[in-house]
């Protein structure tokens, strides 16, 4: 292992809290500010540095065949699509259920 492999998995996993976060609107510091939107971008630049270190290290064809890189980018590739769907439909939810508890 060397540095460059230590900095792709310590961008790639560092970006998932911070999406998770901006998505569920909570705030915490990050290199872009404080706001969830600022988490986003950080996450994304997160994303953008572990790929093209990878990318720029062992090139596009052996990225297909480190399953632990394509199944955390595929982790997060998902959750950037489905994270704010599941967000809202959780987060409805959850307040209907408070408010049929707090009627009876």
């Amino acid at each position: 292992m060397t540095v460059i492999d230590f900095i792709i998995g310590l961008t790639l996993m560092n970006a998932m809290p911070h999406f998770v976060l901006s998505v569920y609107k909570g705030r915490m510091l990050s290199l872009f500010g404080y706001t969830p939107r600022a988490n986003l971008f950080y996450a994304a630049f997160n994303v953008l540095v572990a790929v093209s270190l990878y990318l720029y290290k062992y090139g596009i064809d052996s990225f297909w065949e480190n399953g632990i890189l394509v199944g955390a980018c595929f982790t997060l590739v998902m959750y950037f699509l489905t994270g704010r769907y599941f967000y809202r439909s959780f987060h409805q939810q959850y307040y209907a259920n408070q408010e049929a508890t707090e009627a009876r």
